[in-house]
């Protein structure tokens, strides 16, 4: 028997699988996605990008409730504070579904992505939009947070086994771009359809691409079987080798003892790492409409579209440096010039805070700069990563993906929760914001009247309306005359907004962008303490010393075939 088979087909026996293992039903290929064969080049790509396309729409369902944050909390009347809780509670929960999912290693990935997504779908169509109030909205968006943390981690493995490690950047860009494009998706529609769409319909338009693309996955989405995942492959040479190796290869026994395994500096580190240097993402995602909305009074259309500039930038270029990334063998340096250039349009980015006549444009460049650099340096560190974590086990690659998934799903929690505590105007602009315009607006004339007399109308202000004394009340219709005290009596509802909230919205309107300058200043600092951890990572900094890494593998893999072909022969 040749070490290379001439021909394979993707859903026949593996090695050493159980007689009538390939016989499916048209039901059972529902369920049953083991592939026996490495896949060729064709199908394999096409199971990459439902992977992706499967994330993107994820991520468009997860999102789409940030870029309408304005008209949720209006709608049920929240609080600010109560809103950020909702993403507190959520990212929480995925957290620890996230770990769950590290048991994709075990039960597989693709039902995981597959199901997930349906359900994803059924509750943002039906659930979210139809929520009976604010505390059923905040439980079915945990429920959609939870499937968000298993598919976090099932989606990577996925594609981690479908690309071999010298064609893995590339394809962890590809899956980066899941979240990125979803968010590009997400400001792209709602800056395009919300004069015309409620925020119900723009969820429900999320939820529809969802179960469009839940269809292809049922029915075309595969995955390695676990003897064949269970290696590692550096080329699309080593093909042969790992389906020989697959004989003697033990799911079970290879997954024994992973989650310690997985508890190594160079794992848990640098997962935190990353989670830190993505500090300005989850911000972006999560608060850019509400930051530019009350700093420089943009409309949650323009605030959307300016954040576009930053998601297609940053997808173009996590598909562009991880095809260089390939070529030259290489992802250190590209996560040191990453960090450091995303570090420095960062830092431009907070001075502007305290800028209110910074122009639109301003942030447009400023955005296209942190989003090419921020994916200089993600698309080769999620290749380096699971580099790092098939070093100490590729039979625990969902595992090691879990710890990640659980450690950014945290970050998310507590950066979120913790910047209405750092910048307090959030609460009061957001909340009482838009009342204090509004009445500003409708009592004008009133506040003209009474801003001409200030001392008369602060002794009318002592007593009930239309009940002063007597002197008081003959004074005021002298000074004052009757036509002008009864515009003021008429603006009495909006001076009593204006009276409880204007001084507080005031407050915050003057305390707000340096609040903000401080929250990008720390998200500056976690992109600096990212910088050591790249040190402990998997891979080498030189090309040259990378290609001849390559060539001692390909010689190795030569030898080990010639000795099976032998062996059979």
């Amino acid at each position: 028997m040749s070490a290379t088979p001439t021909s394979f087909h993707a859903d026949r026996p593996g090695p050493g699988a159980p007689a009538g293992a390939g016989a499916r039903t048209a039901l059972s290929r529902l369920y049953r996605r083991d592939l026996a064969a490495y896949p060729a080049t064709g199908r394999r790509m096409a199971y990459l990008a439902i992977v992706v396309l499967t994330t993107v729409v994820l991520y468009y369902m997860l999102y789409i409730q940030y870029a309408v944050a304005t008209s949720i909390i209006t709608h049920f009347g929240m609080t600010y504070r109560y809103f950020v809780w909702v993403s507190v509670i959520g990212n929480a929960v995925g957290a620890f579904a996230s770990l769950a999912a590290g048991l994709a290693d075990r039960w597989g990935r693709a039902n995981m992505v597959v199901y997930g997504l349906l359900i994803a779908a059924l509750l943002v169509f039906f659930g979210l939009p139809n929520a009976g109030g604010k505390a059923a909205y905040l439980v079915l968006f945990a429920l959609v947070s939870i499937i968000e943390g298993v598919v976090l981690v099932a989606t990577p493995a996925l594609i981690r086994d479908f690309s071999p490690q010298l064609g893995r950047a590339t394809a962890m860009g590809a899956w980066t771009m899941g979240p990125v494009i979803g968010s590009l998706v997400v400001t792209s529609v709602t800056s395009g359809t919300l004069d015309s769409s409620s925020w119900q319909d723009e969820l429900r338009y999320s939820a529809i691409s969802g179960f469009i693309v839940f269809v292809v996955a049922i029915f075309a989405l595969r995955e390695l079987s676990p003897r064949l995942r269970d290696q590692i492959m550096v080329s699309l040479r080593d093909r042969a080798l790992v389906e020989a190796r697959a004989k003697g290869i033990e799911p079970v026994a290879a997954g024994r003892g992973e989650w310690r395994q997985m508890m190594r500096l160079d794992v848990t580190g640098s997962a935190l790492a990353i989670a830190l240097f993505l500090l300005l993402y989850f911000a972006a995602v999560g608060n850019f409409v509400v930051y530019f909305a009350t700093t420089y009074g943009y409309s949650e259309q323009r605030a959307n579209a300016v954040a576009n500039w930053y998601w297609a930038a940053n997808a173009i270029a996590l598909v562009v440096v991880g095809l260089l990334s390939d070529r030259i063998k290489v992802r250190k340096p590209f996560m040191i010039v990453g960090a450091l250039g995303s570090i420095v349009m960062t830092a431009v980015f907070a001075t502007r805070a305290t800028h209110p006549t910074t122009d639109y444009y301003t942030f447009a460049w400023l955005f296209v700069g942190i989003g090419v650099f921020s994916g200089v340096a993600y698309g080769p560190w999620m290749a380096s990563f699971t580099e790092t974590v098939e070093k100490h086990n590729p039979a625990a690659t969902a595992t090691g993906l879990a710890v990640w998934g659980w450690t950014i799903r945290i970050a998310v929690a507590v950066s979120t929760a913790f910047i209405p505590v750092l910048v307090t105007s959030v609460t009061p602009l957001v909340d009482h914001g838009p009342q204090v315009t509004a009445a500003q607006q409708q009592a004008a004339p009133a506040l003209a009247i009474v801003n001409a007399h200030p001392r008369l109308f602060a002794e009318l202000a002592k007593f009930p309306p239309g009940k002063p004394p007597a002197a008081l009340g003959a004074q005021a219709m002298q000074e004052v005359g009757p036509a002008d005290l009864a515009v003021v009596q008429k603006a009495q509802p909006q001076l009593a907004v204006l009276t409880k909230y204007g001084t507080k919205v005031a407050k915050a309107a003057h305390d707000g962008p340096g609040q903000w300058r401080d929250w990008w200043w720390i998200c500056v600092g976690g992109q600096v303490l990212f910088l050591p951890f790249v040190f402990l990572m998997a891979g080498r900094w030189s090309p040259k010393k990378a290609r001849e890494d390559a060539e001692l593998h390909q010689r190795a893999v030569d030898q080990e075939l010639a000795a099976l072909a032998a062996e059979r022969a």
